[in-house]
């Protein structure tokens, strides 16, 4: 039998039950629409409220990245640490979650009596999510001002460089400042792009130490003699470099007065400044060296040339005289260990005013100095020489030279003839040969070392080789008359004295400036060779059993050294 569904009442319910059912899912449809809607404003106001509360966090950490970055540790050539980073707590606020500002101010002034009130007032008083209060704290009044428990009032651990040697070695390492970049010496060296190559081509790992040509041991030796030379001549500064001649690595450089990297503040006081690398001076006598290197490389004078100084040389109205003068002929060596400006006149004018101005360009002197430091200073000298110009040129005056110049002049002179540039990173002697540039003939080479040491042994050297007896120095002094508002002033001297040894094998040269020098004593003199000279001898004296030189007291050394045609003639007074 069939059943006819039509006639059931069901399907009337059947169509109420689909409904019914739908009317409930949409309104679950609803409910769920609703909750996401809720949810996700929710999420949307807390990560409102997260951004406000913590903007102040991320910028206090974007702060810190970009404040204090990691800098690689500075080590001399041995390994001995001469600058590293430490951690320091450094105090910051985040404003708008300080609940009473007049509380906050008063606490935060008692405990860092150092901060201006009213700035501090001004700091906390806005609506920033983050500003610095006191960078590089104490931990001792971090746990003060932690001990207030103001709200709003954080520390953040930051990197600092520190200076173990403090002083010794100042100029050269520079300093940094509160966001640890560097701002001078070598620390700004090493935020350059070239550092960043030098280190590419070591294939240096990220935060490895940066290795310099200094040599700490050496550092200290020059850095206390310089300091003793203040005391004991009443100078206003002293100064010296000590270079490798074979390959320009700077193992030493202090200019006194110095500071104290720590407190890169003491920097900026007046007379403060490397007189090594960014002072000019008229290096007086010293330059005669540079005239002989360069007239008798031009083949104009011979070491066996004589010179007549029996009288004063006038152009027009200027009369130039020798310092206690021989007046007779003089030879070549003799003009040289006499430090006679009349007899260097004529040797620099046997070789010609225009090729001696060509000399001074030959051996770097126009050039800027190829050296890392930021803090240097171009050569002052006229670009053509007059007659008196070249004349007083010739020995010294009437043009300023850094002392670094002239070091690394000396340096070609007793290293075979080559030059090359100075460094205060390490550099292999293959790396310096490549560098190096031919300024004058071997030949030449040998008759300027001669020269220097017979100086060292009968002229103004004399003092200095009685100190440093043994370790074969030679050099030349140098000392001028102080330019005072425009003239010169006899009652100021600038002395130098600049060498090297051992002459029978050169490996270093050094230039010593002393400003200002009085009398040691009643019996004692102004000139260099009283006290730049004997400052030399006494470094020498010191940094030699250092650097494994032995004193060699036999005179065939010394014999050795005089050129062959030379030998049999008599040059003492």
């Amino acid at each position: 039998m069939s059943i006819d569904a039509a006639g059931f009442e069901d399907p009337i319910a059947l169509e109420g039950g689909k409904k019914s059912r739908k009317n409930l899912t949409n309104g679950r449809l609803r409910l769920v629409i609703m909750f996401l809607i809720l949810a996700f404003g929710a999420i949307g106001v807390r990560l409102v409220m997260l951004g406000v509360a913590q903007a102040g966090d991320i910028g206090a950490q974007t702060a810190r990245a970009a404040a204090a970055p990691a800098r690689p540790p500075i080590v001399d050539r041995n390994g001995r640490d001469l600058a590293m980073d430490i951690l320091v707590p450094s105090l910051y606020a985040s404003p708008r979650q300080i609940i009473d500002l007049d509380e906050a101010v008063e606490k935060l002034s008692a405990e860092l009596p150092d901060l201006d009130r009213e700035w501090l007032r001004e700091k906390l008083d806005g609506n920033e999510g983050f500003v610095w209060i006191k960078r590089e704290m104490s931990p001792a009044a971090q746990e003060r001002v932690f001990n207030l428990g103001i709200p709003g009032i954080n520390f953040r651990t930051e990197s600092k460089r520190y200076y173990p040697g403090r002083n010794v070695a100042s100029h050269v390492l520079g300093s940094v400042n509160v966001d640890n970049q560097g701002i001078a010496g070598m620390e700004k060296y090493l935020d350059s792009d070239e550092f960043g190559i030098v280190r590419l081509a070591q294939n240096a790992q990220a935060g490895s130490s940066a290795m310099l040509s200094i040599d700490l041991r050496v550092q200290y030796a020059l850095r206390d003699e310089l300091a003793d030379a203040i005391e004991r001549y009443q100078a206003i500064a002293a100064a010296g470099v000590i270079v490798d001649v074979a390959t320009g690595e700077v193992l030493a450089m202090a200019s006194l007065p110095d500071f104290d990297p720590n407190d890169p503040r003491s920097a900026l006081e007046e007379g403060r400044f490397n007189r090594i690398t960014a002072g000019t001076f008229e290096l007086g006598s010293t330059f005669k060296t540079v005239t002989m290197a360069g007239a008798l490389d031009s083949g104009a004078v011979q070491i066996t040339d004589e010179f007549d100084a029996r009288e004063p040389i006038r152009f027009g109205r200027f009369t130039i005289n020798d310092y206690r003068g021989k007046r007779r002929i003089l030879s070549l060596p003799e003009v040289y260990k006499f430090s006679s400006n009349i007899g260097t006149i004529r040797v620099m004018q046997a070789m010609g005013k225009d090729n001696y101005r060509a000399f001074l360009t030959r051996v770097g002197f126009d050039d800027a100095l190829a050296i890392e430091l930021p803090e240097t200073k171009l050569s002052s000298i006229p670009h053509v020489f007059s007659e008196v110009g070249a004349a007083t040129a010739s020995f010294g005056h009437g043009l300023s030279i850094t002392p670094l110049h002239m070091a690394t002049a000396v340096a070609a002179f007793v290293n075979d003839g080559i030059m090359v540039p100075p460094t205060l990173l390490l550099r292999s002697k293959e790396q310096a040969q490549a560098l190096g540039t031919r300024v004058i003939s071997s030949a030449t080479s040998l008759q300027i070392r001669y020269l220097m040491r017979l100086n060292a042994l009968e002229g103004s050297g004399r003092r200095m080789n009685r100190i440093s007896d043994g370790y074969l120095v030679g050099g030349k002094t140098g000392t001028a008359d102080k330019v005072v508002d425009g003239r010169y002033d006899d009652s100021k001297n600038f002395t130098a004295f600049a060498s090297a040894f051992p002459m029978d094998d050169p490996q270093y040269a050094m230039v010593i400036l002393v400003d200002e020098p009085k009398r040691e004593n009643e019996q004692s003199g102004t000139t260099a060779g009283w006290n730049a000279g004997e400052v030399t001898g006494r470094v020498v004296q010191k940094i030699a059993p250092i650097l494994g030189i032995m004193p060699n007291f036999s005179e065939l050394s010394d014999a050795a050294m005089v050129p062959l045609e030379l030998r049999g003639a008599d040059l003492s007074d």
